[in-house]
């Protein structure tokens, strides 16, 4: 057995003890619990990617998506938190932050001793970050007072510390600083989502809030572009992770089912439908793990096949979705069986970190080339 086999039955194992058992109440309640989340930290699996001397596991990109595909296939709500906690906070402030900041937060976010949060979206502001209103004055090259609205903030109504972009000037790009802020005035969004029914979301509001700049005055798009980068890496691993899940429970059926005398997946039609969703998985595992390598080698190619990644990963497991609640029947299409969760769920990692049509633009841009 491999390395990554043997990290991959490690987080197996994990998930399917501590995260599987409560999925179906987190989506059915529409409750965020913090303890399985707890007990991946114990494991050293909340802070994969980062350093050890943060208090990390310091595992490379490629085994990363491995902890993102694993916990995707028991519950998207959970690996969203990843994906915030990890991916667009612990991350970015790996990247950007001074010794000070990463030395006082990574190891609290990585133990879950400290949750994070990442302020980008706005009511009108959403794929066009540059047309962002919320500003901040700036007291100095390292503080600064924010106001204004954000929302739709994964994790804003239990976190102790966000990364908020706000405007500083009127450069479109070079006018936005990032800031961390510990003073979050959130309330939990009220409009009921279609998926990812196990997380938080919030709309926070600041009015003259301190907070304390991250990776430079003027930095910000930046510092937003390359923590969505890691953010999307992980959302193309979850996706994945559903992918897998939707063949095990049609595989499962297939060799149980019996109608007209026979399984249900000695019936041709049904086998072409197997055989193309286990195609198209393979792909996407082989497409993710290539973007995750690009990443760890630097490679200047690594956000366009992140973008190609994140655009086919999630494209495919919604077919994937799609075709399982149809080929299950009646239990595909109730919640007493996962596969409706995961069709509910499918939808939201086409959207997050850049939809499907942003993902386009930014293939197709690089590709062509900018004018």
């Amino acid at each position: 057995m491999s390395t990554r086999d043997e990290l991959r039955a490690r987080v197996k194992a994990v998930v399917d003890q501590h995260v599987a058992p409560v999925a179906r109440r987190m989506d059915a309640d529409r409750v965020f619990l913090r303890e399985p989340l707890e007990a991946l930290a114990a494991e050293g699996l909340v802070g994969a990617p980062i350093p050890k001397e943060y208090g990390g596991a310091g595992m490379t990109n490629v085994e990363s998506v491995t902890v993102y595909e694993e916990t995707g296939r028991v519950c998207s709500s959970t690996r969203g938190f990843l994906a915030v906690q990890v991916g667009l906070v612990a991350q970015c402030i790996l990247d950007w932050g001074s010794e000070e900041q990463k030395s006082h937060w990574l190891p609290r976010l990585c133990s879950m001793k400290s949750i994070g949060c990442y302020a980008l979206t706005e009511p009108e502001a959403g794929s066009d970050v540059a047309s962002m209103t919320t500003t901040a004055v700036l007291d100095n090259e390292t503080s600064g007072r924010i106001t204004g609205e954000k929302w739709w903030i994964t994790n804003g109504t239990i976190a102790d510390v966000g990364i908020v972009f706000a405007r500083t000037s009127e450069d479109k790009h070079g006018g936005i600083t990032a800031f961390l802020v510990t003073d979050l005035q959130a309330e939990k969004m009220n409009e009921p989502e279609l998926g990812h029914r196990g997380s938080v979301h919030a709309r926070i509001k600041f009015d003259n809030t301190p907070g304390t700049v991250i990776g430079g005055v003027g930095k910000g798009f930046t510092v937003a572009m390359t923590a969505l980068e890691h953010g999307r890496l992980g959302v193309a691993a979850g996706a994945v992770g559903v992918h897998q899940a939707c063949l095990d429970q049609v595989v499962q059926f297939a060799r149980t089912r019996k109608q007209f005398g026979r399984r249900i997946g000695d019936f041709q039609l049904y086998q072409g439908d197997v055989a193309d969703m286990a195609t198209r998985l393979e792909a996407s595992r082989q497409l993710c793990d290539q973007a995750a390598r690009l990443h760890d080698d630097g490679h200047p190619d690594r956000n366009r096949v992140t973008s190609m990644a994140k655009l086919f990963c999630t494209e495919a497991a919604a077919e994937a979705a799609g075709k399982a609640v149809v080929m299950l029947g009646a239990r595909g299409y109730n919640n007493a069986f996962p596969v409706e969760r995961y069709y509910r769920d499918i939808k939201g990692l086409e959207i997050y970190e850049g939809s499907s049509h942003i993902q386009r633009l930014i293939i197709a841009r690089d590709v062509i080339g900018k004018p």
